[in-house]
């Protein structure tokens, strides 16, 4: 059984290594991309966006299907949509085509990552070894950043853009073979196995249209911000129709017999903490891998492959960290360990922007600030999944997985967009050069410790949930 289900985990985490990897590979294939199919900044930007907008918005809805009509049975439709739709942006002859591949890619990754999530949820239990196994999650994760900075340099330089979008059919279509013989033995022998309690027909459809429109035309203004600004018109009108259909969502679940979020899953305050936490620890993460990349190629000249490697260390050190944070959680309690890792994650980036300048180094710059951010990222993504899953019964794991993953996705959208555009201001009111670029990266890591700093703060908000029914199955659980 212990083979059975680290050959899932594998599996899973494999999956969720190969969805961020997608992000970052494309980020660094988009010059090339925008010369070969004549497509200029405006164009490229959405290359990106359409991605992130589907991939953003239809988590929640992906997650609630999933405990509906079978966690495994989603992994696989979105693995499918996610191959076929990467086929598709390979031999796209126009960026319109492009972006349409791109915004499927999304649906399909929302779909995959909440299935694969919850999936984790339901094969181990909660205590340590759900640690362990949101550990090896974090891992791959983290590793799945770094290393697709230095794919997408590798294969773009050498076999083009389209080479990128044909690695995500090749292994998604490896990972789709290696589905039955991964999840059906464990699956088996579980008695969670199957659908949540519930059918199609007591789907909210009145909630899923309005959540997932709301949610897709919210990570619309935001990544629009990125590019036309926080007062442009477009940006306006998308954030307030996305608000307005929010509203309309949460009119409906407080009617609808069958609602796509139940009420009493978000009264739980040690959920909500979670998922908060969550996103404001990917609003300072995430940015900071463009940044990095960013600094070392634009102010310190590092070619694109040689700045994706400059992040290999702090990837490197994730790996080696986040197995361990289950031992550590299990010695002294979840909520010193989560205030320790973002305490952890202010620090470095608060070190790592008064180290950033106009002739400085990777070694005497970058290197060290962020192996410190190694050893803080996981423990804050391991430990903030386990508080938003701490309660999660057998039909909530899908729509569980939804949330936390939507937290962190539009955590990610709005650190990016709120700290580029720090970025961008600074670096126009200190002048042209790359003294007034490294001022900019500055500013923008600064609001990104900033927003650690908050997270380390409200860590100390957090409570023991109340105690769940005993679980038939003996298993240790960690008091926070």
């Amino acid at each position: 059984m212990a083979h059975s289900r680290t050959f899932a985990l594998a599996l899973l985490a494999s999956t969720q290594l190969l969805l961020i990897l997608d992000t970052a590979i494309v980020n660094v294939a988009l010059p090339s991309i925008g010369a070969d199919l004549g497509t200029d900044a405006p164009g490229l930007s959405w290359v990106a966006n359409a991605y992130l907008i589907t991939f953003g918005g239809f988590l929640l809805l992906a997650g609630r299907v999933a405990d509906i009509i079978g966690h495994r049975r989603l992994f696989t439709g979105g693995l499918a949509l996610l191959s076929a739709s990467s086929l598709g942006g390979a031999f796209a002859a126009n960026s319109a085509l492009l972006v349409a591949a791109r915004a499927l890619q999304g649906i399909g990754a929302a779909c995959a990552a909440a299935a694969a999530f919850a999936l984790v949820l339901l094969l181990f239990s909660e205590g340590p070894e759900r640690h362990r196994a949101l550990g090896v999650f974090a891992a791959l994760g983290g590793l799945g950043g770094a290393l697709g900075t230095v794919l997408g340099g590798v294969l773009t330089s050498g076999l083009g853009w389209r080479s990128t979008f044909v690695l995500n059919v090749v292994v998604g279509a490896a990972l789709i073979a290696l589905t039955p013989a991964a999840l059906a033995p464990v699956l088996a022998r579980r008695a969670k196995t199957g659908p949540a309690p519930g059918s199609p027909g007591d789907f909210d459809l009145g909630g899923a249209l309005t959540a997932t429109g709301g949610l897709s035309l919210i990570a619309y203004a935001l990544v629009d911000a990125g590019t036309a600004g926080w007062t442009a018109p477009g940006t306006l009108l998308a954030g307030a129709a996305g608000l307005a259909l929010l509203a309309a969502f949460a009119a409906i679940e407080s009617r609808t017999a069958h609602p796509l979020v139940p009420p009493d899953v978000l009264r739980q305050p040690v959920l909500r903490l979670a998922n908060l936490l969550s996103a404001l620890a990917q609003m300072a993460l995430f940015p900071m891998f463009f940044l990095v990349s960013l600094y070392l190629q634009a102010v310190l000249g590092y070619p694109p492959v040689t700045g994706g490697l400059g992040l290999l260390p702090l990837s490197v050190v994730v790996v080696l960290t986040a197995p361990l944070t289950g031992r550590l959680v299990l010695r002294f309690g979840l909520r010193p360990v989560m205030t320790a890792g973002f305490a952890a994650v202010a620090a470095a980036m608060l070190w790592l922007a008064l180290s950033l300048s106009a002739d400085g180094s990777f070694l005497g710059t970058v290197l060290a600030p962020s192996l410190l951010i190694g050893v803080g990222l996981p423990l804050v993504m391991v430990t903030t999944n386990v508080a938003a899953t701490a309660q999660a019964g057998a039909g909530e794991t899908g729509l569980v997985s939804g949330l936390i993953n939507t937290s962190q996705q539009f955590g990610s959208v709005l650190g990016l967009a709120v700290l580029v555009a720090v970025a961008a201001a600074h670096t126009r009111a200190a002048g042209p050069g790359a003294a007034a670029e490294a001022a900019g990266f500055r500013t923008a890591l600064l609001v990104g410790a900033a927003f650690a700093a908050a997270a380390t703060l409200l860590t100390l908000l957090l409570r023991s949930p109340a105690p769940e029914p005993a679980d038939p199955s003996p298993s240790t659980h960690t008091s926070l």
